[in-house]
Parts: structure tokens; C-alpha cells; sequence
């Protein structure tokens, strides 16, 4: 390769940050390291992969093929005991090489276009609903929790129909409980509700 064909200066750093965005947006990437599957040094090894491939990028003497950087993400991906199978490899290495060329060539633009991307994506607010299989009330209705991040805020409000003046079977906090009526042959417990009271099962 051509010494004229090389990154140099400031766009060696620029490139950097877009090879951490491209990777950033990985999901295959970003849950081995959210889960630890390669252990707790997980965000480390990620690091590593990134500045191997900003190496191979700046540093390789040798021509530069697609094939070379996707065995380099598959490696990276070993090493974080993750296999991956549904072609995101390939997507990757293809985003990189694109992106590099485009820095060879003086244009940004995809650069800028990740940029842009990542900066929406954290400032729009995340809304997350957690519901448990085991909060399911008899009348099959579900307990939530929902959690609210609004960035204008700054906030994270965790709204819960247990934090209100009710109690996780969804009465109020001050109402009695229900009276037992009497034990069934079987040795269940027949509870009356006050919609049914004075009526027999």
C-alpha cells in the first residue's frame, strides 16, 4: 500500500471514534459485554478489538481485504466466548472498510451520519417495562413497573401501581383484607370477596 493511501494526524483519532461507534452499534458486541460473557474484563477485551482494528487500519504494511478484518472481528468475538453466526461479522468489517475509504478520500460523511445517530439516540428518553410472570393478579392483570428516563429531566422516575395507596393485589393500603368464610373438605380456605358477600359458592 502506498504510504500516500495512509491515514495521518487528526484523522487517525477521528477514525478511531468511528471505528468505536461502528462497534458501539454491534448488538452481537454490546451484550457479550453487557453480560460479561468473556468474563469481567469483557469492556477490555471489547477496547482491545477496537484498537487492533484501528492498527490493522493505520499500521499494516500488507494490502488491506475485507476477509482480514472479519477474521480480526472474529477473533474479538472468541475472545468473549461469542460466535457469531447471522452475519453481522461481515456487516461490520464492510461498514469499516467503507468508512475507511471515505477518510482516504477526505469525506466524513458516514462518519458524521454515525455520529448524528448516536447523539439522537441518547437524547431521545428510554421508557422500559418490566413485568414479572409472577405478578399476575387473579383476574390476570399485570403488576408494572415502568421506569421513565427523560433527559430533560434528569430524572429516572420509577412509577409503580405499588407506590401509590395501593398494595401489590391492587386495594387500597387501608382496606381490610377479605374475611376467611370457612375451610373446604379438601383443606383450601374459601375466602369471600365483598362483591359476593352473603352469597355461597
Amino acid at each position: 500500500m502506498e504510504g500516500s493511501r495512509r491515514l495521518h494526524g487528526q484523522s487517525v483519532g477521528v477514525f478511531n471514534e468511528g471505528i468505536c461507534l461502528v462497534l458501539s452499534r454491534w448488538s452481537a458486541l454490546r451484550s457479550a459485554v453487557e453480560n460479561e460473557w468473556g468474563g469481567r474484563e469483557s469492556r477490555l477485551k471489547a477496547d482491545q478489538l477496537a484498537s487492533g482494528i484501528l492498527n490493522w487500519f493505520t499500521r499494516s504494511k500488507e494490502p488491506l481485504y475485507i476477509d482480514d478484518l472479519e477474521d480480526i472481528l472474529d477473533q474479538g468475538m472468541l475472545s468473549l466466548n461469542v460466535e457469531v453466526e447471522d452475519g453481522s461479522v461481515e456487516e461490520v468489517a464492510e461498514k469499516l472498510m467503507v468508512m475507511h475509504e471515505e477518510f482516504l478520500e477526505g469525506n466524513f460523511s458516514s462518519f458524521e451520519d454515525l455520529r448524528k445517530a448516536n447523539l439522537e439516540q441518547a437524547t431521545l428518553p428510554h421508557v422500559t417495562q418490566i413485568a414479572n410472570e409472577d405478578d399476575t393478579d387473579e383476574d390476570g392483570d399485570d403488576d408494572e413497573k415502568m421506569i421513565v428516563d427523560d433527559n430533560s429531566s434528569k430524572m429516572n422516575l420509577d412509577i409503580s401501581t405499588s407506590d401509590s395507596n395501593m398494595n401489590s393485589v391492587n386495594r387500597p393500603v387501608n382496606e381490610p383484607l377479605p374475611k376467611v368464610s370457612g375451610e373446604a373438605d379438601d383443606g383450601w380456605v374459601v375466602v369471600s370477596n365483598r362483591r359476593n358477600k352473603g352469597r355461597k359458592n
